[in-house]
């Protein structure tokens, strides 16, 4: 006897519902808090009826799908799956912070795809918010940071899994599967995070700050606990482990799994990690002899800034190790905007551009100029380092990089523009916007829990784009409007 099957847009919705179960356990987690801070018993209902309310539909829906077999997604239906998980999770993670009353629907979406996102901006008074919330806002930050679809598929069988995790823009296949793959992914994570919380409670952190920033610095977040991020604690050993997680979280866990190995030579050899030492050089004395100015040529303060704000800028993590940006000279401002349209690297927990892609996008110049200047006879294959080994460069790769750019910097520009609209400069509306798109978190006071609706639903949609960079969203909504035209989506 033949099962019956599922297929097309009722087979995406079968995952869903799974996934949706998944979500409700994840808004549940916070709860363990309590535990902690007896106290703040009073919010756990904020999280019970959305975790729970979330897990009973999606195995109610779930249900309906039980013993039948599965087809293969469509072309391009992987896509569409993506942006849906995408959506329902930000939707449904968003209700605790709406039943509070204290945020309303777009606060509430605001903050919850800054926490997906792993941008770190935020309209939350911190001083007054309860523990609970905060490490709710963390944790989002982690499954963020750690990608959501590789969470969530690490219960679905390989068949799938590995093709929706590169769809929301990863590339690191550490293993031959998904479910290996996830696994050493979370152990690297979890260990850094733990070795993080313990250093910044030696430092002088309490242990509940320490685990919050040190899932913010991995993760490449930002999100904090204190309203003046890191130059709350005014300590250097604090910004010096906080600048060696935001590193290993803008690092691609290929690259972690080389230097777990010992393959320190295959690590060096990835292009990524010499275009970084290029622009340290480059960036980091520019900003220290800027800043250096700003505190009577105190040259160890400057440096300390500047590096910090430098790591905390290319890394994409939004941390920041002064009171206000504000204090900054311009150049300094140039120069973590800079940082932030570049972003970290590929396959990271990092936004931005991603360093891979300028450094493609830069080869691809000379390349074309050399091209341009050798025998038309002449004909060369182009490579490039890429996670320690030598790969070619097809015309298509280029096409796809620059494709990626020239969007991102479209993009940019609109949001930029309407930042500016509403009365802010020029070069605050783009550092506001760059660190949205580039999912940062950075800011220098646009972004707020009084911002216009408009100004935050435009970094809703920055944040957004910029965390699945653009290529599965476009898919996914090319996707809806060819099936309506063919009638294929009820």
């Amino acid at each position: 006897m033949n099962k019956e099957s599922v297929s097309g847009y009722a087979l995406i919705f079968g995952y869903l519902s799974l996934f949706m179960m998944m979500i409700g356990l994840i808004i549940l987690l916070p709860l363990l808090v309590i535990i902690f801070y007896p106290e703040e018993i009073t919010n756990a209902k904020y999280f019970i009826a959305p975790g729970v309310g979330s897990i009973v539909i999606g195995y109610f829906v779930h249900y309906f799908f039980l013993g039948k077999s599965q087809e293969r997604l469509e072309k391009y239906q992987d896509a569409l799956l993506i942006l849906f998980i995408w959506i329902m999770a930000i939707l449904i993670s968003s209700i605790p912070f709406l039943l509070t009353g204290n945020y309303n629907f777009t606060q509430s979406i605001f903050e919850t795809t800054s926490g997906y996102s792993t941008t770190g901006l935020t309209v939350v008074d911190v001083t007054t918010t309860p523990n609970i919330f905060l490490m709710y806002r963390s944790l989002l930050q982690f499954i963020g940071g750690v990608g959501l679809v590789l969470i969530l598929t690490s219960a679905v069988s390989d068949r799938y899994g590995m093709r929706l995790y590169s769809a929301e823009g990863h590339n690191d296949k550490l293993l031959p599967n998904l479910a290996r793959s996830a696994r050493l992914i979370l152990s690297i994570y979890i260990v850094y995070i733990i070795v993080g919380t313990i250093l910044y409670k030696i430092f002088g952190m309490s242990v509940f700050d320490g685990l919050n920033h040190a899932i913010a610095a991995v993760s490449t977040g930002g999100f904090s606990t204190k309203a003046n991020s890191i130059a709350f604690f005014d300590s250097a050993a604090i910004e010096g482990v906080t600048i060696v997680l935001m590193l290993l979280g803008n690092t691609n866990f290929v690259v972690h799994l080389f230097l777990i190995k010992g393959r320190l030579k295959n690590a060096i050899k990835h292009i990524e990690l010499k275009f970084l030492l290029i622009i340290s050089v480059i960036f980091i004395p520019i900003m220290v002899i800027s800043i250096a100015g700003s505190y009577q040529g105190d040259f160890w303060e400057a440096f300390r800034i500047g590096l910090f704000q430098f790591v905390s800028g290319i890394t994409t993590t939004g941390f920041q190790s002064v009171d206000s940006l504000s204090i900054l000279p311009n150049i300094t401002i140039i120069c973590v905007i800079i940082l932030m349209i570049i972003g970290g690297g590929i396959g990271s927990t990092a936004g931005g551009i991603k360093q891979y892609r300028i450094v493609l996008a830069i080869k691809n110049l000379y390349w074309n100029f050399r091209d341009r200047i050798t025998h038309k006879n002449v004909i060369r294959s182009n490579y490039i380092n890429k996670f320690g080994k030598v790969i070619e460069v097809t015309k298509q790769d280029a096409i796809d990089t620059n494709s990626h750019i020239m969007v991102y910097l479209i993009t940019l520009v609109i949001g930029t523009v309407i930042f500016s609209a509403y009365g802010h400069s020029l070069q605050d509306s783009l550092f506001e916007f760059s660190s949205a798109l580039g999912t940062v978190g950075l800011s220098v006071g646009i972004i707020s829990y009084n911002s216009p609706p408009l100004m935050l639903w435009t970094t809703n949609v920055g944040m957004f784009m910029g965390r699945l960079e653009f290529y599965v969203v476009f898919v996914a909504i090319a996707k809806i409007f060819m099936d309506v035209s063919k009638r294929k989506v009820l």
